[in-house]
């Protein structure tokens, strides 16, 4: 009897043991998750090299454990895109997933919300942050939801060897491009921003400037006389074999115009200087912005509702704030600063000093800009 009694407080005492050990893994386990955060974006490949590189120094010298970790999808590739993942997530009931923070432009956001619910990201809790003071602009569109980072713009790109006076205006760039057969390009815009802002605003020049952040879909109906631009321009676009060519991807365009096959073509500033400053882009290449500009937007963070809403979420996006990430974005790929010129290397500043992001002329039409894009690939890709 007495051995049975033994026996039975061994067993509890271990089950006890267990359990508590349990407990202590389930903890640990809950406060390695809270260090980690995993950072979805999409785009070009420079963006890509930025991210990497702030996320190797945010690791090194965070100083809290925090780890950081990139998913990356490259545009042009076929891959489904970051949007349709997240909100397919969302809509399959997905929680905890490892959508921690995403990389959402001002642009972009009504589209995540048009699809994915009012609900997809989760409010920005600003006392969080202890760099947003540094911050001079905010996202023109759902700043409660976004953390800017960076910005950028389209530009038109040009080989000044070959043109002395780039076009000033729209109407101007459209009758050179007529002007000089074959000497211009832009991508196709499902591939790349700079050929989609050429498309987007070949269309939306002809409608009212309040279009550009609207979401209504009357607006289609006004579509006919820039998609008639379009295929007046056709013809004089850059050719290869004989017959017109739309390169595929933003870096598409910037080889031809770095090879001299073109003299002319939309571009992210930001391509074009960071490929100067690393010596694949004639120093020839200057930059200018027409008018009615091309687009241009705020690149923000964003905390998806299904993510793990973290420390670490929030430590990166502070990190993201601070001149020494800024710096980085400056260094590596020219990005225009979000907080104070004042904090930053001048010498990095140099280069982008007139690029102002409150000038941006802002785009916001959600779903719109997909069904932009499919009525280019039926009508303009498919035109001899």
């Amino acid at each position: 009897m007495k051995f049975r009694k033994i026996a039975a407080v061994l067993l509890v005492a271990a089950m006890a043991v267990t359990t508590l050990a349990g407990c202590g893994a389930s903890s640990a386990s809950a406060a390695e998750d809270d260090k980690t955060v995993t950072i979805w974006a999409e785009g070009s490949d420079n963006v890509r090299v930025q991210l990497e590189q702030q996320i190797e120094n945010f690791n090194e010298t965070n100083g809290k454990g925090y780890v950081a970790k990139l998913e990356f999808i490259t545009s042009g590739t076929g891959a489904q895109g970051l949007s349709d993942r997240i909100i397919a997530a969302k809509k399959a009931g997905q929680t905890n997933t490892d959508y921690d923070l995403v990389e959402v432009s001002d642009a972009s956001i009504t589209g995540y919300l048009e699809q994915g619910g009012e609900d997809l990201f989760v409010p920005i809790d600003t006392d969080r942050l202890s760099n947003y003071d540094n911050l001079t602009v905010t996202a023109s569109f759902r700043n409660d939801l976004l953390v800017p980072y960076r910005g950028t713009t389209v530009l038109l790109a040009y080989n000044s060897e070959t043109v002395a006076n780039p076009p000033a205006t729209a109407e101007e760039l459209y009758q050179w491009i007529k002007d000089n057969p074959g000497r211009f390009a832009y991508n196709t815009p499902g591939s790349g921003g700079a050929g989609s802002s050429f498309v987007l605003t070949s269309v939306y020049n002809f409608m009212d400037e309040s279009a550009l952040t609207s979401t209504d879909e009357a607006n289609v109906e006004q579509w006919d006389q820039g998609f008639e631009l379009l295929k007046e321009l056709h013809p004089y676009m850059y050719q290869s074999s004989g017959k017109v060519v739309y390169p595929n991807k933003n870096q598409g365009t910037l080889d031809l115009l770095a090879n001299k096959e073109i003299d002319m073509t939309p571009a992210w500033a930001d391509m074009v200087l960071s490929q100067q400053k690393q010596g694949t882009m004639p120093e020839s290449i200057k930059l200018v912005q027409i008018d009615p500009a091309f687009t241009g937007n705020t690149v923000c963070f964003g905390v998806p509702s299904i993510g793990a809403q973290n420390d670490a979420a929030y430590a990166f996006m502070d990190y993201m704030l601070s001149p020494e990430a800024q710096n980085i974005a400056l260094e590596s790929m020219a990005a225009i600063p979000v907080i104070d010129f004042s904090l930053l290397d001048p010498e990095l500043t140099r280069t982008i000093s007139d690029l102002k992001i409150e000038s941006f002329r802002v785009s916001a039409i959600g779903d719109l800009g997909t069904q932009l894009n499919e009525r280019w690939d039926a009508e303009i890709g498919t035109l001899e």
